[in-house]
């Protein structure tokens, strides 16, 4: 694999194309006049490549910290949505909490903590959702739920 130092000017437009353009890959390349084969040379280019790589793990904090910014909102309209006067949106609303605290509610995702760390539980649902959810569940079909 080829090694330069430092990415050209055209290299690094290309890279901020990929990450913020709202062009597909080969409108990109047409964009900033790079024909494939050279696009292809770049992708051998250990420095291109880790400037790529690094511009990706960004873009994944990025999400990761969106999502947890809104997590709590869509949790609390989702618990909002256990009291919904139509029972089917009351019942999907139950069964998605029952499901995210099952897959999320096991442990701590691998890269939240160091490989010497136990594993840690996360807090259980508090009793008194668990078991309003509950009752909202087994009302289901049969009555209207409170």
């Amino acid at each position: 694999m080829s090694k330069s130092r430092n990415l050209s000017k055209q290299q690094l437009a290309v890279l901020e194309d990929l990450f913020t353009g709202e062009l597909d890959e080969q409108g990109m390349l047409d964009k900033h006049g790079v024909r494939p084969d050279r696009f292809e040379r770049w992708l051998a280019d250990e420095t291109f490549i880790e400037r790529l790589e690094q511009r990706m793990a960004r873009a994944h904090r990025q999400s990761r910290l969106i999502l947890a910014r809104y997590a709590p909102l869509a949790a609390a309209k989702l618990v909002e949505l256990t009291h919904s006067d139509k029972e089917e949106t009351a019942r999907k609303a139950c069964l998605d909490i029952i499901a995210l605290q099952s897959s999320t509610g096991q442990r701590m995702p691998p890269d939240a903590r160091s490989a010497s760390e136990p594993a840690e539980l996360l807090p259980a649902l508090p009793p008194e959702t668990a078991s309003r959810l509950l009752a909202a569940l087994a009302e289901g079909v049969s009555g209207k739920i409170v």
